[in-house]
């Protein structure tokens, strides 16, 4: 049996009034991913909010007894900062700092780390001051008894998203200190081949995110199972190499914005139909 486990990223709710619509609800959405079949949740932590989109959940021993309440797991946390100075700024080290004394408290979850879209201006010197950070703030987690994961994304603003970003970037990351997740719909979105990129990355890959992709311009996302990401044949690709972890789903098609308990609950009977029966 592979160990693969699949989780819910929060993100599919955070899209309702640009997280205002489910602010302070992470124990909602706790119960409605175990509801789905998911074992684990993978929150954000966004440094723009005080309590990091985490509400009440914010400590650590709430946080805690509401998994505990639902049989779930922490499979990490998604830290989602610009990392395009020379150096992190102080709000993004103290949201540094918070992750990695939280998630310490979780064994076996993983630290996230994901850049903000805000622009692609100077684009060549912020890609390597991103690389540069992400090394840093991974180092200070593998230190601290952490395993990290690098996450880039694909909306126009992001800096890690086509072919020659992923190879200024990743090839830029340290990876003795930090893996990659491949997001797959932000791999195609990027224009790239996701068995291709994958293949080219292996030996970062240590965590999983799954989207669908519409490839439809201005709503490039589909619900899971009815675009055109080929669920089947990376699920696939990771029980042939042994892949031990998650797979996170985190959707983001339109109807998720009005409807996101509606999707994840869909969305769990679906990898528990066809992705799970894979893994042996």
């Amino acid at each position: 049996m592979s160990k693969i486990e699949f989780g819910s990223q929060v993100y599919t709710w955070f899209m309702q009034g640009g997280g205002e619509g489910y602010a302070n609800k992470l124990d909602h959405m706790i119960k409605v991913a175990a509801q789905a079949g998911f074992t684990g949740i993978e929150p954000m932590i966004l440094e723009p909010f005080d309590d990091y989109w985490l509400g009440d959940l914010k400590d650590p021993a709430k946080l805690k007894a509401c998994l505990e309440e639902n049989n779930m797991k922490l499979a990490g946390f998604s830290l989602v900062c610009s990392w395009d100075q020379v150096d992190e700024t102080d709000s993004e080290k103290a949201a540094c700092d918070y992750a990695i004394e939280t998630l310490l408290q979780f064994p076996g979850s993983k630290f996230g780390t994901v850049p903000l879209p805000t622009d692609r201006k100077n684009l060549q010197e912020r890609r390597m001051n991103l690389a540069k950070n992400v090394n840093k703030v991974s180092a200070r987690a593998k230190a601290a008894g952490l395993e990290c994961s690098f996450h880039p994304n694909s909306p126009p603003a992001s800096i890690v998203r086509t072919p020659e970003d992923y190879e200024v970037v990743l090839s830029s990351l340290d990876p003795t200190v930090t893996g990659w997740t491949p997001d797959v719909g932000h791999i195609i979105r990027g224009g790239m081949d996701i068995i291709e990129t994958m293949d080219k990355w292996q030996h970062l890959v240590n965590h999983v995110h799954y989207k669908d992709f519409s490839g439809n311009g201005p709503e490039p996302w589909a619900q899971m199972g009815s675009g055109k990401v080929d669920f089947h044949r990376i699920t696939e690709w990771l029980v042939t190499r042994n892949y031990e972890g998650w797979i996170i789903c985190e959707d983001e098609c339109h109807r998720a914005i009005g409807e996101p308990d509606e999707v994840t609950i869909q969305n769990g009977e679906w990898c528990k139909e066809n992705l799970q029966p894979l893994l042996g």
